[in-house]
């Protein structure tokens, strides 16, 4: 038997509360007087994070009583029902204090078969992306129209997204970038709605807390795409502030893995020729193929002046084999 759909109202009921509570940190965005606090591990928190947080606990103190929270203001609340809801009420808190409209709400729902509900809620944009478990992956835009939401197709120069450089293995960095992948930044949830509706072709976070990446999972599934860890687990481990994030539209998911985790022997070569099994002229691993036979590296001999500015005899330079390489012998 398989999982079960979500019941779709309470998908609803999420919706409505994200948004409502995307509404609440409007009020504090771009304001001149924005209040901001230094939290324990040095990040900032601002009095729109906590507003949203504390309203979002206390509507599913009232709707849901029993149910577990877990946020990233206010930490965990157990609860007796097997549910668990995590919610970051800003995602991209230094976005937001800087006045870029890219920041998120995020809510997820938890239950014994897995994740239910996800919603990543774009206030300052009026978009909303959000998926039920079997219900399928959806956008409201800034018309109020709601349609399906879908990962497209692997692009020609595709977009990666990430939230920034800083928590990037540098190699990571430079292999992407030759692979020819097109980095943009201002990620967190907003780099994943992009993906789920098919306007970037891959989102990363290197190192995430559960809350950041919580509803990636299901909005990926049911927009067709695949959302892993770095690592390439389909489940994040126990500790929540040791997550991490990697979403496509599916299509070499694998191998985008092995590009970022520097190990080229999964992927192939432009010929289509696994790396690990190319091999030099020899048959030695890494040793360069020849590209001229024996008679095509001999040169045939040409005239060359004498002293006094007359022509000499032909004769043929001279090569000698120096490190595998053919070179002009000097005179």
């Amino acid at each position: 038997m398989g999982t079960p759909p979500v019941d779709a109202d309470l998908l609803q009921w999420a919706v409505d509360l994200t948004k409502e509570a995307g509404r609440r940190t409007l009020t504090r965005f771009r304001a001149d007087d924005l209040a901001i606090e230094s939290k324990g591990d040095g990040t900032p928190v601002t009095e729109a994070d906590k507003d949203a947080e504390a309203y979002i606990r206390a509507e599913l103190a009232s709707a849901h009583p029993h149910d577990a929270v877990l946020g990233e203001e206010e930490g965990a609340e157990s609860g007796t029902s097997g549910r668990r809801w995590v919610i970051d009420p800003i995602d991209g808190t230094k976005a937001f204090m800087r006045g870029v409209p890219l920041y998120t709400n995020l809510t997820a729902l938890e239950d014994e078969h897995g994740w239910a509900v996800a919603v990543i809620n774009m206030p300052a944009i009026d978009e909303c992306v959000y998926a039920g478990r079997g219900l399928g992956c959806f956008q409201d835009d800034r018309h109020g129209e709601r349609r399906p939401a879908r990962v497209g197709p692997r692009s020609a120069t595709p977009f990666l997204m990430a939230s920034g450089y800083t928590r990037w293995d540098e190699g990571a960095l430079l292999r992407v970038k030759r692979a020819g992948w097109a980095l943009r930044t201002w990620g967190d949830g907003y780099g994943y709605a992009l993906v789920a509706t098919g306007r970037a072709d891959a989102m990363v976070d290197p190192a995430a807390a559960l809350w950041d990446v919580a509803p990636m999972p299901l909005v990926l599934a049911e927009a067709g795409g695949r959302f892993t860890t770095i690592d390439g687990a389909d489940s994040f481990g126990d500790d929540p502030a040791a997550c991490s994030g990697v979403a496509t539209n599916g299509e070499g998911h694998d191998e985008f893995l092995a590009l970022l985790r520097g190990r080229p022997e999964r992927l192939s070569s432009s010929r289509g020729t696994p790396r690990r099994a190319r091999r030099g002229r020899r048959g030695r691993r890494g040793s360069r193929p020849c590209r001229r036979s024996k008679p095509a590296r001999r040169r045939r001999g040409r005239v060359l002046p004498t002293r006094r500015g007359g022509p000499r005899a032909r004769r043929p330079h001279r090569r000698r084999r120096q490190g595998g390489r053919w070179r002009r012998r000097p005179r």
